[in-house]
Order: structure tokens, then sequence, then C-alpha cells
């Protein structure tokens, strides 16, 4: 896996899976990331992105009581929010479309099913980095812009607001 060296990034777990926690951090670990803070809650993750000021959050979409989806639109709406840009990739064992579909009009970057391998990791982290996403307010959306594509034809007016 050449490529960039992700050493110095900062990076916040979010599973209620105490197991899947050591497993991303294991991963992590292998690919060089030194700085890694793990909450067992969305509520506790949250808190932690008051003190740990985390580059990228990997974030499990089933969770209780509190799940993924509210912990983005937490990270992203929240008034108080620490970090309401934090690139987030949500991480789940169900990969259904309505997930992906929910996931995204949340505000996540990435969405990654299970199981996890540090290839797969690594290309959800490289992809963050190499195309940065602008983000956007359009109505009661806030979050990177959910169009991966510009299509070079589009003659109308751009009715997003970019954040």
């Amino acid at each position: 896996m050449a490529g960039y060296d992700i050493q110095n990034l900062e990076i916040l777990i979010v599973d209620d899976d105490s197991n899947m926690r050591h497993l991303l951090r294991n991963i992590l670990n292998s690919l060089g990331v030194k700085s890694i803070e793990a909450a067992g809650t969305a509520e506790l993750g949250y808190a932690k992105l008051e003190e740990f000021k985390a580059d990228i959050c990997i974030c499990d979409l089933r969770m209780e009581p509190l799940d993924g989806i509210e912990f983005t639109r937490m990270v992203r709406t929240k008034e108080d929010s620490p970090n309401c840009y934090l690139p987030i990739i949500m991480l789940t064992g169900h990969a259904e479309m309505a997930a992906v579909v929910k996931a995204r009009d949340a505000g996540v970057h990435e969405f990654m099913s299970k199981p996890v391998s540090p290839e797969k990791l690594y290309a959800k982290i490289h992809t963050i980095i190499e195309t940065p996403r602008v983000f956007v307010r359009s109505g009661d959306y806030f979050g990177p812009d959910r169009r991966r594509r510009q299509d070079p034809k589009f003659k109308g007016s751009d009715r997003r607001k970019r954040a």
C-alpha cells in the first residue's frame, strides 16, 4: 500500500463493539497511525471531540442508544460542535442502499461495509485526503457535497451555498 504517510493523522473510533474498536485500532496501528482515541457510544465520541482534535472519525452505523446517523447529525449541526467539518467514515455490517442514502444525507464522507481490511480502510482514508469535498448548506442539510461528479453539460444555477 504505497501512498500517503498517515502516521500523523489523529483518528477517533466510535463503535459500541469493543472487539471492533480493538480491530480498527490494530489496523490503524499497522498503517502507521499513532494517535487514536476510541469511544463506545455516540455520546462519548461527541464528548471526546472536545479534547481530541480528530482529523477523521470512523463511526459504526448501528449503535445504541444513539446510532451513527445521529452522531453524524450532532457533529454537523449542533451549535457547540467542536468540528462540524470532521470527515466521517461510516462503518456497517448492514450495507443496504437505504442505509447508505441515510448516511450520505446525514453528512458522512465515506461509507464502508464490513468486513474491514487494512486495504479497504486505507482506501477510504486516501479518498478523503485525495479528493476533499466542499461543504454545502442546502435546506436542512449541512455537510460534504453529496455530488461526486460534476456534470459539464449542466447549465442551471447552482442553488447550493458553500459553507
